[in-house]
């Protein structure tokens, strides 16, 4: 009885051993696909699109993202915009489409979220000229004009962030520096201030994620399947693969070290960042702040839904800075 007891005992410790082996390789396999862009293919969908059948699929086989591209022009947001070319870390060039309004004019750059690329946030750069500013439009690393195939959501693109607010002080001849980011790049602003030492007049940020480890944690949420373990292994792998701990990826700790004014802005329907997050987020921030919520929305462009509101809270900001 001991005998067999002991054969059963070791057949369920191989079995779990065995299934725990698999799981580190699908979450080691699908952080690669969720980091490194692909170079073409139809790009799976969000998973608030997805439907059943779909989701079991991603689960088992993962997502394909293409690197992210526009055949946009700079010409298509005003006519004397031109692209700068901006040397970034380690050789890497960092494309950007600069909009000049003159000297005593803010610069605002712009810093675009996960999986897309500068021209996602064309219509806030138009509000932003329409406003007096100037604008630069920078595509991450891995991204649009960009080099590189990968992304980190928003630890190395810090780096990227701080090479744009520098090359911005000392190339381009404006009054005062201005960021604005939506989701990843909210978040590589807050590590770029944390970690380069940056020092921008004011940031402006868009559904900010508090914690790397909460916001994968909520993407297997809108699936609709379990988040432990499968986002914490997500997490250490992603980060194992390019040479970060991801649990450590904390916006919320970051934004301790923001001491200018900060206009933090949040959808009250996100599903991918909650509300109570965000506000995790601002409530970390020392300086002169701001939160505004749009009642409609979820993680997409606040612009796009309510133009009035965005634009008056972005004005105010400005004004004030």
């Amino acid at each position: 009885m001991k005998r067999k007891t002991k054969r059963w005992l070791g057949m369920g410790a191989l079995i779990l051993t065995a299934a725990f082996a698999g799981l580190n390789a699908l979450a080691y396999s699908h952080a690669e696909a969720m980091l490194r862009f692909s170079d073409g293919g139809l790009r799976t969908m969000t998973s608030e699109r997805l439907g059943l059948l779909s989701r079991i699929n991603v689960l088992l086989a993962g997502v394909n993202i293409p690197r992210p591209g526009s055949h946009r022009r700079p010409s298509d947001l005003a006519p004397d915009c031109r692209v700068l070319s901006v040397p970034g870390p380690s050789g890497i060039t960092l494309t950007s489409w600069y909009c000049n309004r003159g000297r005593g004019t803010p610069v605002v750059i712009l810093f675009h979220g996960y999986a897309a690329q500068k021209t996602s946030l064309m219509d806030e750069a138009a509000a932003f000229l329409d406003l007096g500013a100037s604008v630069m439009l920078v595509d991450f690393r891995g991204s649009g004009g960009s080099s590189e195939s990968y992304t980190t959501v928003g630890v190395h693109e810090a780096e990227d962030v701080a090479s744009a607010a520098r090359y911005a002080r000392q190339r381009l001849s404006h009054s005062n520096v201005f960021l604005f980011g939506r989701s990843m790049g909210a978040a590589a602003i807050l590590r770029a201030v944390h970690a380069h030492a940056i020092q921008p007049d004011a940031v402006m940020l868009e559904a900010v994620f508090d914690t790397m480890l909460n916001t994968v944690r909520n993407r297997f949420r809108a699936m609709q399947v379990p988040a432990f373990p499968s986002a914490e292994l997500l997490v250490f792998w992603g980060g194992r693969q390019w040479g970060f701990d991801g649990f450590r990826h904390n916006p919320v700790d970051y934004a301790s070290s923001v001491h200018c004014p900060t206009l933090l802005m949040h959808g009250a329907h996100d599903t991918r960042v909650t509300i109570s997050e965000a506000r995790r987020v601002f409530e970390a921030v020392p300086g002169t702040k701001e939160f505004v919520t749009f009642e409609q929305s979820g993680h997409e462009s606040y612009l796009s839904n309510h133009a009035s509101q965005w634009r008056n809270a972005v004005e105010r900001f400005i004004q004030s800075t």
